[in-house]
């Protein structure tokens, strides 16, 4: 076992997060983590890397085990260049190489009878060297930064001057590269292009060690994972599913038909039991024979009193079966969140919204594109897809007049409202959920919380809580909540399905579909590509190249 957690449990204040979490993870572990927004799956994986510590319960790694963790959010790389990195992670190997070093010179000159503690020490490391890629350590990091596309950067590359999904592969890399036995990933496909996510699921199907992984990518958890560990909202308790994220969807709809069945019955059981319970307490109340017809008293009182007996003890027989079934009822199935992320706008009045005429940009010498022309209609549809750093956010601030081209021009009619939902969420840690979701609009609070709930995407209780209490899941559900209050009659979205759970993600995508005005969008997720119903457009060394929607050549681009 790589991996033991017993009992554990986590509260913030007042709010049970974690309770009572158990679970065992071995060698070859493929562990997809998987819950609500907030329900605490980020949390699980900072309590077993030790960066905050559990209320109570406890975890431990097998002898020797070492884990390793990638955050949502990309750490600071300050000071550090892209070797640096390579060189520190890969210190362990080294480590290691030296002390097998050690240990064959000590062997060389060990009197025979104490050989057998030096040789079970040099098995010990040799087979730790060997499964990290140690032999193959050149090859290994060749094949890392290839398959993350980071081999076209410099080595001597600061970390600080690449762009942000550039840093999330580095550090992804650099985390790949120390191959620990337990790999701990958040949300690891949030900054990757098609072809390093097939590369890395590849590279997961071989990992000598154990896996744990939130993520919101259904493909990668259908692909990637044998094992689901779901994290409840109502209990706060962790359940295990064998299979991937088809299979665990398929066994909850199951197991949610058959609680709902078994609820419904009980239900009627009680209900059957309590209209008997009337029905026997009022016979007693009536049980009497009336004068008997020889006069004999004591012959009718014998058998009011048998009479009473029997259904005294039948009354006792179902207040005794009420009272076990209520002791430890099924409880009732609790309802679903219900997300309605509908946008009440009318549709644009023109049709022509947007027109981008010979559009070129680029910093300094590097050109991102150049020549873009094309025409946005009232009910457009494109996405944007194409390797990190080729420039898609920044034709999107160009649309949006945050900043103006090299060459060409950029018109939108005046009656555009533009509704932008950024690549990260940029909220004011300081401000509550509800100061958040109101800004710049007019009304009274009772009106904003009641619109908020009514979207499905929080409760009562998160009103009042900081933005920074939020996970980026949920400070992601408040862009959201935001822009949908906003009432844009026009959408530019850079990765909308990055950290969005999946009990909300489908709800979002659907209203999207009903959305009435053109939807911009970025995206590399391939589920929400393959479904999304419109133009799809590849930025790439500058120029801009249209697929076909159903094209599987796209989902397979190699980017250099």
């Amino acid at each position: 076992m790589l991996l033991t957690v017993k009992n554990i449990a986590k509260s913030y204040g007042a709010i049970r997060v974690l309770n009572d979490i158990s679970f065992v993870v071995n060698a070859r572990d493929r562990i997809g983590i998987v819950g609500p927004n907030g329900v605490g799956k980020s949390t699980l994986l900072r309590l077993l890397t030790g960066q905050e510590e559990v209320d109570s319960g406890t975890f431990a790694y097998g002898p020797a085990a070492a884990s390793g963790y990638l955050p949502q959010s990309t750490p600071d790389f300050a000071g550090s260049s892209i070797d640096d990195l390579i060189q520190e992670a890969v210190g362990n190997l080294r480590q290691l190489e030296l002390r097998m070093r050690q240990l064959e010179h000590l062997m060389s000159i060990t009197a025979e009878e104490q050989l057998e503690a030096l040789l079970n020490e040099y098995s010990s490391v040799s087979t730790q060297f060997q499964e990290r890629g140690g032999y193959d350590l050149n090859y290994q990091i060749e094949r890392v930064l290839a398959g993350l596309h980071l081999d076209y950067l410099p080595r001597t590359r600061s970390v600080q001057t690449l762009s942000g999904g550039e840093k999330a592969r580095v550090g992804l890399a650099a985390l790949l590269l120390r191959s620990p036995d337990v790999l701990l990933l958040d949300e690891p496909t949030n900054h990757l292009d098609f072809a390093s996510m097939e590369w890395l699921e590849s590279y997961l199907a071989s990992y000598h060690g154990a896996v744990l992984v939130v993520s919101h990518d259904r493909q990668f958890l259908n692909r990637a994972i044998n094992q689901i560990f779901e994290i409840d909202e109502h209990r706060h308790q962790l359940r295990s599913y064998s299979g991937n994220y088809d299979a665990y969807m398929a066994t909850k709809a199951s197991e949610r038909a058959k609680w709902q069945e078994e609820y419904e019955q009980q239900q009627e059981e009680i209900q059957e039991l309590r209209r008997r319970i009337r029905e026997l307490r009022q016979q007693a109340s009536r049980t009497h024979f009336g004068p008997s017809r020889d006069n004999d008293k004591m012959a009718r009182f014998g058998h009011e009193q048998k009479a009473q007996r029997a259904s005294s003890s039948k009354l006792g027989a179902v207040e005794m079966r009420l009272e076990r079934i209520e002791a430890d009822p099924i409880p009732k199935p609790p309802e679903s969140l219900q997300v309605n992320s509908h946008f009440n706008v009318e549709g644009m009045a023109s049709q022509v919204v947007m027109q981008l005429a010979h559009v070129s940009k680029g910093f300094g010498s590097r050109v991102l594109f150049r020549d873009v022309t094309m025409t946005l209609g009232a009910r457009t549809r494109l996405l944007f897809t194409g390797p990190n750093g080729a420039g898609k956010t920044t034709l999107f601030k160009l649309m949006q007049g945050l900043a103006e081209p090299d060459e060409g021009e950029v018109r939108v009619v005046p009656s555009a409202r533009i509704g932008y939902l950024p690549q990260e969420p940029a909220l004011d840690p300081t401000k509550t959920v509800i100061e958040t979701y109101r800004y710049d609009q007019i009304g009274y609070e009772s009106e904003f919380i009641g619109r908020l709930i009514g979207y499905g995407l929080f409760r009562l209780e998160d009103m009042h809580k900081l933005v920074g209490q939020l996970s980026l899941g949920q400070q992601r559900k408040l862009e959201i909540a935001r822009l949908m209050a906003w009432g844009p009659n026009m959408l530019l979205l850079d990765e909308p399905t990055n950290y969005i759970s999946l009990d909300v993600l489908e709800s979002f995508e659907a209203s999207l579909r009903a959305f009435p005005g053109p939807v911009i969008v970025i995206s590399h997720d391939r589920w929400f590509i393959q479904h999304f119903g419109g133009d799809i457009w590849e930025l790439r060394d500058g120029i801009l190249t249209q697929h076909e929607p159903e094209s599987e050549a796209l989902l397979h681009v190699s980017w250099d």
